[in-house]
């Protein structure tokens, strides 16, 4: 098997928060809280990962890391066998890792043409391109749209066609890796597909390997190869699409299907209730974390922290549970 183009191990990220005031114009007392708490991960040439979890859980900080955006506090990665925890060459790397923000409109400059926009990462690069009005029109066909958009601005376009500009724009300089932040947030459910169909059909063509993060359970399985489950800054789960989606071995995962909208009015839905709200990055429980608004949770739940570890039977697939559900287990036995 080829080496991983993306590797992290035990990777952590820290962010200084107020805590408290001493006074009306003393300092706030500050402590650091883990965003990204020890995750590991691999995507090769050509594979998708898709990320998941609720908001708050550290999807986009973990891509921000693996970027640059954000500065890694521990552990290490690697792309494409360099070094990103220590002496990263970020120019170099972000001309093969991009990233697809979350906001489509937000993420492009309003006093930029779409035209600018597209050729912007040549001119920041400083490579040069024989015809760039040529090529604006071959990186905007590639994503989708016709030459007519070039000279629009980003508020002359709707979210569908400013999402297919970011793509034009992160396909620009042929990247191996592409970091895509909720690509079909806030679109109409038929621009969704359109948008899904053009990134399936761009990995195919140019090989790309895809880093997907999103809340859209119904997405993962179009595009997605693994997924991987977030909850509190770590993975709580991770394997094939398929073998998760049809057995999760973990509560937190089973309750996220559970809770996944189901288009069919026919459909028999057995919906799970968590307990509480999501903790405080401020006082993580003991033990297992998802132990308070588990409800299958187990006395010692709350002493032991499990680590992520092979489900029994399923060798691709991980769980950090100490009682992860076997394969066709249902809820309660």
């Amino acid at each position: 098997m080829s080496e991983p183009l993306l590797k992290a191990e035990d990777l952590h990220v820290r962010f200084s928060v107020a805590r408290g005031i001493k006074g009306l114009f003393a300092d706030r007392e500050r402590r650091t809280i883990d965003a990204v708490a020890g995750v590991s991960l691999e995507i090769r040439e050509g594979e998708c990962l898709a990320i998941v979890g609720e908001s708050g859980s550290g999807k986009t900080t973990l891509a921000r890391a693996l970027n640059g955006l954000t500065p890694i506090a521990g552990g290490k990665a690697w792309f494409a066998g360099g070094p990103l925890h220590e002496n990263a060459n970020w120019p170099a790397v972000r001309r093969q890792t991009v990233m697809i923000f979350q906001d489509p409109v937000g993420s492009l400059s309003p006093r930029m043409t779409v035209r600018s926009l597209i050729l912007e990462p040549f001119r920041i690069h400083g490579i040069a391109i024989g015809e760039p009005a040529q090529k604006a029109r071959e990186l905007l066909a590639a994503a989708g749209l016709s030459q007519e958009f070039l000279d629009r601005y980003p508020h002359q376009l709707s979210g569908g066609q400013a999402r297919r500009v970011g793509v034009a724009r992160a396909l620009a300089l042929n990247p191996a890796l592409l970091l895509a932040d909720e690509p079909t947030a806030g679109l109409d459910v038929s621009v969704q597909g359109e948008i899904l169909t053009l990134l399936n059909k761009l990995r195919g063509e140019l090989g790309l390997a895809m880093l997907i993060i999103t809340h859209n359970l119904n997405i993962i399985r179009h595009v997605a190869d693994r997924i991987g489950v977030m909850y509190l800054g770590r993975l709580v789960e991770t394997g094939p699409v398929e073998e998760v989606f049809a057995s999760p071995a973990h509560p937190y995962t089973r309750t996220l299907l559970a809770a996944n909208p189901e288009p069919d009015p026919n459909a028999k839905l057995e919906r799970i209730a968590l307990k509480g709200e999501v903790p405080s990055l401020l006082a993580r429980p003991k033990g297992c974390e998802f132990h308070p608004r588990c409800p299958w949770s187990r006395e010692d739940c709350a002493a032991r922290a499990p680590d992520l570890a092979p489900v029994a039977g399923r060798e691709q697939c991980k769980a950090r549970c100490l009682y992860p559900f076997s394969t066709g287990e249902t809820p309660g036995e």
